[in-house]
C-alpha cells in the first residue's frame, strides 16, 4: 500500500507518528500546501521516517492532487484536511482510481427558510451522490473514519451486532476535562471545523420522522464520563454520525451531543453575532490596499494552533457511544468509550490527546484495508464494516477501549 496523506497539521502529523510504528504500508507521501510543514512532519520521525516523503500539493486543485497520486504511485488517498477540501480530494481519488479515506464529510448547507426544523443539504450528501460511480469503479471511499465520526460508528455497529436485540437510541456523547494553561480561550481542535459543526443546525434522526434539525446547543443533558472525567453538560451539535448510523443500523433515534461548557458556547455565540463565523470573504483595508479575507479564517489565525498546545494541556478526553435498548427481553444501556490522557499521548507520541485520538483510527482502518479485512466498493461509512477486527486492532495499538453498563 502506497498512501498519499494530504494535510500535515496536528492530525496529519499524529498520523505519521502512529503509522511509522506499523509495517502494513510500503510508503507514505505527506503532502501539504505548506511544504515546510510537510517536511517538519517527516523530519520529526527521525530514523522511523525512511518510508515517508514530503511534498507540496494544493488540496483545492483536483488536477494537482491527481498528479501527486500518479507521481508517488499512491493507491490510497488519506484526507487529513478540514472539510472545505473534502470534495476536490474525493473527486481526485475517484478520477485517479485510488481508494479514499477521510475523517470529516462534505459540508452541509442549512435549509433556506426553516433551518431549525428541516434539513437542507446534509453532511455527506455530495459524497453519497457519487456513490454509484465509486461502486461502478469497484473502488472504496471510506468516509467519516476519525474518532467522531469513526470509532463512535464502529461502537454503534458493535452494539447492534453483539449487545442488543432492539435499539431505542444511539447517542454519541463526547466530553473532556482538558485545561490549557496560559490561555483564556484555546480550542483543542480546529476552530474552523468547530465553528462549522457547533453553529450549524444540529441534525437528529427518528425512525418515524427521518432526519430533522433543531436549534444549536439544544436539549442540554448532564452525562457522567468515565475514568475520572465526571459529569459534563452536553448539547446537540451537528455531526456526521447522525447522518451515517441510520444508513446501516436500525435504531429508533440517533443523536450527537458534545460537552462544550457555558464559556465555549458563549464565545461561539458572540462570534456568530459579530459575523465572525462567516466563510465568505469581506474586503479589509491594508497597507497595500484592500484585501479579501474570510472572517472565520481570521479567527483561526488569531488563535493558537491546537497541535502546539500539548505541553500546556492537562486532563483527559473521552469519545463514546451510548446505546439504549433491549437484550434477551430485558432493558439495557451501555456506554462504549475511548479515553486518552494528554500526558500519556504527549509522552508516548508527542501529540496532544484530541488530535492523537482522531489520528489513530484512520491508521487502523488503513491497516485493515491493506490486509483485506475491511473491503468493499462505493461510499461506505464505518458502520458498513465488521467492528470486532477494528476494536481488537485498536487494543493492539496500545489504545484500549472500554464499556460501561449504565
Amino acid at each position: 500500500m502506497r498512501v498519499l496523506l494530504v494535510g500535515a497539521g496536528g492530525v496529519g502529523t499524529a498520523i505519521t507518528r502512529i503509522a511509522a510504528r506499523r509495517q502494513f504500508f510500503e510508503h507514505m507521501t505527506v503532502a501539504d500546501y505548506d511544504l515546510g510543514r510537510a517536511r517538519s512532519a517527516v523530519e520529526a520521525l527521525g530514523e522511523q521516517g525512511h518510508r515517508f516523503a514530503a511534498a507540496r500539493v494544493d488540496a483545492s486543485d483536483p488536477a494537482a492532487v491527481r498528479a501527486a497520486l500518479a507521481e508517488n504511485r499512491c493507491d490510497v488517498l488519506l484526507n487529513a484536511t478540514d472539510p472545505r477540501f473534502v470534495m476536490p480530494l474525493f473527486e481526485a481519488a475517484l478520477a485517479h482510481g485510488a481508494l479514499y479515506l477521510d475523517m470529516a464529510m462534505s459540508l452541509s448547507r442549512p435549509h433556506p427558510s426553516r433551518p431549525y426544523e428541516e434539513c437542507g443539504v446534509k453532511l455527506g450528501d455530495a459524497q453519497f451522490a457519487r456513490a454509484a460511480e465509486w461502486e461502478a469503479a469497484g473502488r472504496l471511499a471510506l468516509v467519516g473514519m476519525g474518532v467522531e465520526p469513526g470509532l463512535s460508528d464502529v461502537f454503534a455497529r458493535y452494539a447492534s451486532d453483539e449487545l442488543f436485540d432492539e435499539i431505542e437510541e444511539i447517542g454519541i456523547r463526547d466530553g473532556a476535562d482538558l485545561v490549557v494553561e496560559g490561555y483564556g480561550f484555546a480550542p483543542s481542535f480546529s476552530i474552523w471545523t468547530t465553528i462549522e459543526e457547533c453553529l450549524n443546525p444540529p441534525v437528529v434522526y427518528e425512525a418515524e420522522r427521518g432526519w430533522f434539525t433543531t436549534a444549536p446547543f439544544s436539549e442540554p443533558e448532564v452525562f457522567d464520563f468515565p475514568e475520572g472525567i465526571g459529569p459534563v453538560e452536553c448539547v446537540n451539535v451537528e455531526h456526521e454520525e447522525v447522518l451515517l448510523v441510520p444508513r446501516w443500523l436500525k435504531a429508533r433515534r440517533v443523536t450527537f451531543k458534545y460537552g462544550l461548557g457555558d464559556e465555549f458556547i458563549g464565545v461561539l455565540r458572540t462570534l456568530h453575532k459579530l459575523g465572525l463565523d462567516r466563510t465568505d470573504p469581506v474586503r479589509v483595508s491594508g497597507g497595500s490596499g484592500q484585501v479579501a479575507v474570510s472572517p472565520r479564517d481570521v479567527v483561526a489565525a488569531c488563535l493558537p494552533d491546537p497541535a502546539g498546545l500539548g505541553e500546556r494541556m492537562r486532563g483527559k478526553t473521552c469519545a463514546g457511544t451510548w446505546v439504549k435498548g433491549v437484550k434477551d427481553g430485558r432493558p439495557r444501556e451501555v456506554y462504549l468509550y475511548h479515553v486518552v490522557d494528554n500526558q500519556w499521548s504527549m509522552g508516548e507520541y508527542g501529540s496532544q490527546a484530541v488530535v492523537w485520538q482522531t489520528a489513530i483510527n484512520p491508521v487502523a482502518a488503513l491497516e485493515l484495508m491493506a490486509c483485506g479485512t475491511w473491503s468493499g466498493s462505493g461510499v461506505l461509512g464505518p458502520e458498513a464494516m465488521p467492528p470486532r477486527p477494528f476494536l481488537d486492532l485498536l487494543t493492539e495499538y496500545g489504545a484500549p477501549w472500554g464499556m460501561r453498563e449504565q
